[in-house]
């Protein structure tokens, strides 16, 4: 038979066994919540690196996009002077030489755009846009679908692929249907 003194020899050897089990176990679980917090904090570190890198990306992708915003008015005024000479004008050996200048302004101001990423939207003939095109006004016309650009009024354009400007735009709407009064 088992007497009270073993028996209660057993009992203390088994709580000392908890009492030091309980501390390592603390430990584990420490250990386990501090390395958890470590990873989240590289996570971090790597997400914000990340974050920087774009941003510098971006920076120095767009950098130009205001002074590209400033220089549009430009190559708007260029297009408006070549599309004021009429046609009979455009054989005049004393303006030619001016036609010819604006010409090469114009191609030169395009080919820089073209360096720097500057695209123009193309939008007659289009379906409306949204988020490219800017419906300025509604035309009746039945020879095209509905919400097709008609008439361009001024050109959009795009810094790489980010929007620079909205094109301004006529949009095709359906011909109104002439009513018939019941009446009559």
């Amino acid at each position: 038979m088992i007497d009270e003194k073993e028996l209660n020899e057993n009992e203390n050897l088994e709580t000392g066994e908890q009492v030091e089990e309980q501390p390592f176990a603390r430990l584990e679980a420490e250990l386990d919540k501090l390395k958890q917090e470590v990873l989240y904090a590289q996570a971090e570190t790597q997400n914000v690196r990340r974050r920087l890198e774009k941003e510098k990306q971006d920076a120095s992708a767009y950098a130009a996009t205001g002074f590209a915003r400033d220089i549009l008015s430009v190559a708007d005024n260029l297009a408006r002077a070549l599309a004021s000479f009429p046609e009979s004008l455009r054989d005049n050996e004393a303006i030619k030489p001016l036609l010819t200048g604006i010409e090469m302004t114009a191609k030169e101001l395009e080919n820089v755009f073209q360096r720097n990423g500057i695209a123009k939207i193309e939008a007659m003939g289009q379906r409306l846009d949204p988020n490219r095109h800017q419906a300025m006004v509604e035309l009746e016309n039945a020879e095209v679908d509905p919400g097709t650009v008609i008439q361009e009024m001024q050109a959009g354009y795009m810094i790489k692929d980010r929007l620079l400007r909205p094109a301004l735009v006529g949009v095709a709407k359906a011909p109104a249907t002439p009513t018939v009064d019941a009446e009559a």
